[in-house]
């Protein structure tokens, strides 16, 4: 690493580690919603509201996090969003009933749509175009890694401390990293920010609000599907009339011009695909292991571990990869290995030999992590400076909206498979192969739209780092 390389690395990594931080309370509440549950004096699904309040205030804010660090500088908006998660966090640990942790997971939410997409563009802003898949490597592994280390580790905590300690351990890191935010990140703005568009921001949150809570409350089926598709479409709506405003309006919250560019409207559009179908495994896999397989939660953890191993296994070669084979060729062969580890998914049986299974997921978190580092790359490979704010939010917003599309699909091709025999209230092995196949036919139709991908694409900044 040389000189001019270490500052970004060092703003990449603080970065990483605070959307780890991010990401990880996002997951790791999961295995102690009973326990919650008593603390509240309530019933555990009834802090599904807690969950819920999260994902919608960042589906909310989310869109204007691009504007607000043009306005007030990214530092000053990253440290803010810093504090603000630290202080929620605290409010969280400290909450004695539901409201309160209620309220307390609505703030924490407001500083993490902050401080993700925000965080992102610190290291899009400071980072040389030579070093940017070195960079984009490092912010991909939180997204990876929190899925899977959040339930074994909230079930660790909860089992031999307390469910606060899941809220508390956020305060030392942090202090940490609003330290180091203060002292390494320049107070850089955006330039040509016109007045903040209500009406976007209206129009868009409206649209994320109703997007997430119906794929969410789809994944989670806690309404009938009738009513959740019907907030889907309205959704969907809402969201039509968001993009008509942000191509008719002067300055609009959402700027579209990064879609003109092929890369990052190909990653972007086949990604969210890709991503989605990515996304459900962490979700089926649990519960297949769980509820078909018979594993205990601690030992269906250990299993899925494989896959955080395939991911870090996979970090230092990416660059190299992507250099030596280019961003098309890369993306072809490893969506194949992917979309086959998710077959392969669909072959697993009780029967099937641990050793075996883990050896798959292995591969399964190697080709996730190849992929995510290269979708995330090649989407701003080719984008000007100028443009990474606007191109930024729009990719964090579609993130969001992928990870909920991937539970849900998830979830409904469960029911529908529970649908085939008698007793649809009872999973089975073969439901879940039913689910895995859904997910690859999906992640299939994103390989179409890779093929689209000219051969030459992101070859500039190849160029750069190998030179």
């Amino acid at each position: 690493m040389n000189d001019s390389q270490r500052p970004a690395r060092i703003i990449a990594l603080l970065v990483a580690g605070a959307m780890f931080m991010e990401q990880l309370d996002g997951t790791v509440i999961a295995t102690s919603l009973p326990q919650m549950a008593v603390s509240f004096a309530t019933a555990p699904v009834d802090l599904n509201v807690g969950l819920s309040a999260y994902l919608l205030t960042l589906a909310v804010f989310i869109p204007a996090s691009g504007w607000i660090a043009d306005r007030f500088g990214a530092k000053t908006v990253f440290a803010s969003a810093i504090l603000t998660f630290t202080l929620a966090s605290v409010l969280c640990g400290a909450s004695n009933a539901l409201w309160e942790f209620v309220c307390a997971r609505v703030l924490q939410g407001m500083g993490g749509a902050m401080m993700v997409p925000v965080g992102r563009l610190i290291v899009l802003r400071n980072t040389e175009k030579q070093h940017l898949m070195a960079a984009i490597a490092y912010l991909t592994w939180p997204a990876l890694a929190a899925p899977i280390l959040g339930p074994p580790l909230g079930g660790l905590i909860t089992t031999y401390a307390s469910w606060r300690w899941i809220f508390l351990l956020n305060v030392p890191l942090g202090l940490t990293g609003l330290g180091l935010a203060l002292a390494l990140i320049p107070n850089v703005r955006g330039e040509g920010r016109g007045p903040f568009d209500w009406a976007g921001f209206a129009l868009t949150g409206i649209a994320g609000f109703g997007l997430i809570y119906s794929l969410e409350t789809i994944g989670r089926g806690g309404a009938s599907l009738p009513l959740a598709s019907a907030a889907l479409l309205a959704s969907l709506a809402v969201a039509g009339a968001a993009v008509w405003h942000a191509l008719h309006t002067p300055h609009p919250l959402l700027d579209l011009n990064p879609f003109r560019v092929a890369t990052f409207r190909i990653a972007v559009r086949g990604g969210t695909v890709f991503r989605a179908a990515i996304t459900a495994l962490p979700f089926l896999l649990p519960l297949m292991f769980q509820v078909a397989f018979g594993l205990d939660p601690f030992a269906s953890g250990l299993v899925l571990l494989a896959v955080f191993a395939g991911n870090l296994g996979m970090k230092p070669a990416t660059s190299t990869v992507l250099t030596r084979f280019g961003f098309k060729t890369t993306l072809l062969v490893n969506s194949c290995i992917a979309i086959a580890t998710i077959f392969g998914c669909a072959l697993l049986s009780p029967q099937t030999p641990i050793p075996v299974i883990m050896a798959l997921l292995f591969v399964s978190g190697l080709a996730r992590s190849m992929q995510f580092t290269t979708l995330s790359t090649l989407a701003f490979a080719d984008l000007p400076k100028a443009g990474m704010s606007g191109a930024n939010t729009l990719f964090s917003m579609l993130q969001q909206m992928a990870t909920g599309l991937g539970i849900a699909v998830g979830a409904i091709a469960l029911r529908l498979a529970g649908l085939i025999h008698a007793d649809s209230t009872k999973l089975t092995t073969a439901d879940f192969h039913i689910a895995f196949v859904v997910i690859a036919v999906l992640a299939l139709l994103a390989l179409v739209d890779f093929v689209r991908l000219p051969r030459d694409a992101a070859d500039a900044l190849r160029n750069r780092s190998r030179s």
